[in-house]
C-alpha cells in the first residue's frame, strides 16, 4: 500500500464540522476501494483541504472522494517520509 496526499481547492470558509463530515463520508465507504483515510487538514482562508490516506492507487483514492461528493483536485503519492 502507498500513502497519498490529496488536495482539494475552493473550500473557502470550511468549518471543523464540515471537514469532519467530509472525512466521515470518506471513512464510511473507504473499504469498498481498499483505502484508509488517516487524517484531513484544512485552511479555511485559502480554501485548501489536504487528506492523507493509504491506498492501492491514486485512482482508488479519487473514486472514494468522488462517491463521497468531494472530488480531489490533486492526488500525490507520498513515497518518502522521515
Amino acid at each position: 500500500m502507498t500513502r497519498f496526499m490529496d488536495v482539494h481547492h475552493g473550500m473557502e470558509g470550511i468549518t471543523a464540522d464540515q471537514l469532519r463530515e467530509a472525512h466521515q463520508a470518506d471513512l464510511a465507504i473507504e473499504k469498498d476501494e481498499n483505502v484508509h483515510f488517516e487524517r484531513a487538514w484544512a485552511d479555511p482562508e485559502s480554501g485548501t483541504v489536504y487528506c492523507l490516506s493509504e491506498a492501492p492507487s491514486a485512482e482508488a483514492v479519487q473514486r472514494v472522494h468522488e462517491r463521497a461528493g468531494h472530488k480531489a483536485d490533486e492526488v500525490h503519492a507520498v513515497t518518502l517520509m522521515i
